[in-house]
This record gives structure tokens, sequence and C-alpha cells, in this order.
């Protein structure tokens, strides 16, 4: 076990999530940690499936005597985000994720950590290897491409689940239930380019860093700066005062991320460079006011930069700032039913050049059906406006919350007996997979819990050492408790 996490409790717990962090598992490359999986089921003689998208479901029997209890899925999601700091060297496809320590928090060395959900997946896999444990016939499920857009959830065949209770172990609050989450769906503009040779003098990148980022569930009512717009509004003032030419703009990676860092390459007149430099420092003092105390370490830099070959005209110049611009970010309503809860919002994702289209990536949420479609709709007559071409996925549910639930008052009475504090019920902005589960598996109480996760989807990510181990004892002890 790596020296960072020698000592830590639960054991079995650390010792998969030290396992799992060797392992590439970027969303839409879960091989190689479905393989663990599958192997891992093998040497511990337990009944496995695997599904053509790669889901798999691992069946343990209850303890003897138990075999009457009510069945449970314990469930998470195999894949991670996969951010970097840009001055990182690091490859997902290989490199084994880099642990630190820092007091109470395991965190990792410039990326994401893999916590969400590596910290669940292991506590699942402990679970099926500890026949120290009391329980009933437990069923493990374990789903891929979650952070794209619950696709393994989306596949999951109606009828391949006993069980009645489902423990989704993708919560980053210790001390919260999940009991409802938004819907969401997703919407990529693609503005057709036209391109031709650059007709000024000197090539420089335009770069935004230094922002927090964060999961554009969770954090979008942060008010973090978001940097495909800041970098936007650079050029956009630089518009006013400077003739440039714009080859390139990128930014963000992720639909469910704030987008960190961006940059945009153009082409302008050795005289100008004075003026583009006092405009982009103009615009870093307005957004370092702007976003004080919020996202304090904005960065906006000018560098020298090779010639590209084309740049778009001088009409799709204007035309990819101001739709950068004008789409929303951000929140849109927030709930009248419960206090504190963003209702809707969309997320201005990411920003691609290729060589015929400039890409723009929207992700809105609801727990609103109804509001989502129509946010959505709103999305494609925008793209109507503008003649860009617009494709939208299908939404996938939210996950109504129901405070009637026997598997929440179970676990409330546990979390006040083990612990001496109440718990909190809550429904939260971000999507889960419950959404789509429920919709398939009628019927099935469901609740979600997990340990704190900070800074999810960014590689400020960490997972707090104290609440994993709380973590286990509850879910160890609902186990026990719903066994009889």
């Amino acid at each position: 076990m790596d020296k960072v996490l020698e000592g830590l409790k639960p054991e079995l717990l650390w010792k998969h999530f030290d396992e799992i962090r060797k392992i590439p598992r970027c969303s839409g490359h879960e091989e190689a940690i479905g393989d663990y999986i599958v192997n891992f089921a093998k040497a511990h003689n337990l009944e496995y499936t695997r599904d053509e998208v790669g889901n798999i479901i691992i069946r343990k029997p209850a303890t003897k005597g138990k075999e009457n209890a009510p069945g449970v899925v314990l469930q998470g999601h195999i894949d991670m985000v996969c951010e970097k700091n840009s001055d990182v060297d690091f490859d997902f496809s290989k490199d084994p994720i880099k642990l630190k320590r820092e007091g109470d928090w395991i965190t990792a060395d410039g990326t994401t950590l893999g916590a969400d959900n590596g910290i669940g997946v292991a506590a699942a896999l402990a679970v099926l290897e500890d026949d120290s444990l009391v329980h009933g016939p437990i069923e493990a499920l374990f789903t891929v491409d979650e952070e794209r857009g619950l696709t393994g959830a989306a596949h999951i065949k109606p009828g391949s689940l006993k069980g009645k209770i489902l423990l989704n172990l993708d919560s980053e609050d210790d001390g919260v239930f999940t009991i409802g989450c938004a819907g969401g769906g997703d919407s990529i503009f693609k503005i057709k380019t036209e391109t031709i040779n650059p007709g000024n003098e000197k090539a420089v990148k335009i770069v935004v860093s230094g922002l927090k980022g964060g999961h554009s569930g969770i954090d979008i009512n942060t008010g973090r700066g978001n940097a495909v717009k800041i970098v936007a509004r650079v050029l956009y003032e630089m518009r006013e005062k400077i003739d440039f030419e714009l080859a390139v703009i990128e930014g963000g990676d992720k639909r469910n991320a704030i987008p960190r860092e961006a940059y945009a390459i153009v082409v302008l007149n050795n005289n100008e460079m004075d003026d583009a430099k006092k405009i982009a420092d103009c615009v870093l003092s307005e957004v370092k006011t702007e976003l004080k105390g919020t996202d304090d370490g904005v960065l906006i830099e000018i560098k020298n930069e090779s010639m590209p070959q084309k740049v778009l005209t001088k009409l799709l110049r204007d035309k990819v700032i101001n739709t950068i611009l004008a789409l929303p970010h951000g929140v849109l309503a927030m709930s009248q039913a419960i206090e504190g809860l963003v209702q809707t919002s969309t997320n201005l994702a990411a920003v691609h050049t290729h060589d015929d289209i400039v890409e723009i990536v929207k992700s809105s949420r609801s727990s609103i059906n109804s509001e989502l479609k129509f946010v959505l709709k709103s999305l494609k007559a925008f793209a109507n406006l503008i003649d860009a071409d617009i494709e939208q996925p299908n939404p996938y549910p939210g996950w109504a919350p129901n405070p009637d639930s026997e598997i929440l008052k179970t676990m409330m009475k546990l979390h006040k007996e083990l612990f001496g504090k109440e718990a909190v019920a809550e429904a939260i902005h971000a999507g889960l997979e419950t959404g789509i589960i429920g919709e398939k598996f009628p019927g099935m109480d469901m609740i979600s819990f997990g340990p704190t996760i900070k800074n999810p989807h960014s590689p400020d990510e960490k997972v707090q050492i104290s609440t994993v181990e709380r973590f286990w004892t509850l879910l160890t002890k609902t186990l026990e408790h719903l066994a009889g």
C-alpha cells in the first residue's frame, strides 16, 4: 500500500482505493478498472455479469441465516473525471494517481484524485471481500461513464437487479443523505467556420488560468469564474480597439466541470501589442474585483505564439465571440420548495476549435423536468438564430425526493445512535444515477451517502480521512440492521 495510506482505517477500503488509483479509468476508458473488478469477483468466487457497455454486477450471498433479509444494491461508478493543472506532466492513460496527505485529507499531486467515485467503489469491494460482516443478499452494481452523461446507468437492463433497496455510494458530504437530484441535458453548438490566411504580423496566445473550476451542479451557485467567458470578454474588449484575427479559441473539457482554463490565439500587428496588454490587464482588474473572495487566483496573460496557418474571417470571429458572451451561464432559478436548492442552471462547459467548426458545449440541469425541457428548447432557438447546428442528446431524468422513505428513516436513526448527532436529508442540483435507476426499477427505495469530498472534478479534489471511517461504519451497520 502507498505509504500515504498506511495505517488508515478501514484498512480494507483503503487497500482497494490504493489499487483503484493505479488503474486508468477516465470516462469512456474503463476497460482496465472493469477487468480489475471482474478478476476480483473470480478470485472470491462471486457470481458476476458484465454487460455490453461495461457495467458489472457482483452478487454476494447473505450471511448464513440472513437469506430472507431484503436484498440490497450497493452502487457506484468506476470512471473518474481526468483533470490536471496545465503545468503538470501526467498521462491519465498510464500513470497512477500520485497521493499526498495534508492533515486529515488525502489529495493528489496536481490532478484529480478520483475519490469521486473511487471511495464508493472501494467501499463496495471491501463489503464484498469482508466475510466478517453481517448482511442479507447483496448486489454490487458498478457503472461506467457516469461523469460524461450517466451512460452506464442508461444501459442497465430492467430486471437485472433483484434488490429493493439501493445504497448509492456517490455523495460527498459526511452526515448528509441525498434523497433527490436534478435531471440534465447537453447542448452542443457547432458553428461552421470560414478561414483565410493571416494578414497581420504577430501571433500571441491570450491565456486565462488560476480559476477554481468545480462541479457544474454542486458549485454552480458559488459564483466562480468561467475561463471561457473571461477569454471571450478579453476578445470582445480588444475588438473595440484592435483589428485582430482569431485563429483558435479553446477552453474547458468536461461538460460537468466549470472551465478553469481557456486560451485564444490571435494575430495582430506589432504596434498593437501594448494596447492588447493594457486591455488584458484592464479586464483582469475588473474580473479580480468581481471574483474577490470567490476565485482570487485568476490570471490573464499574453504570450508569444507561432504564426497559425489560418484564421477565421472577421464575420466568423465576431460570431464566435458574440455567441460565447451571449450564452447564459450559472443559476437560472432557485427552488421555491427547498430553501437554498438550485432549481435550474446551465454551464457553459467548453469551446473547441476544429478544422471546420467551432464547438461550444453547454450542460443544463433542473429538478423540474418541464423547466429543463424549456431551457433546452431555448438553447435550440438560440442556435437557430445564429444559424448554428445543435446536438442535444436525450436528457436524463431527475430523482424526486421521498421524505417518507424507509431506508431514510432507518439510516437517520442509525446515524444518531452511532455518532450522537442528526444527519441532514437533502436534494442536490447535481445529477445522480439514481434518477435513471429509479425509472428502470419502480418502487426501489434509494438513498445516497458518502464521506466528505471537496472540489470534485478539479485538481484540488480531496477526501477527508476521518469521514471515510464514519462512512464505512454507517454502511456496514446499515447492512447489519437491514439483515435483521
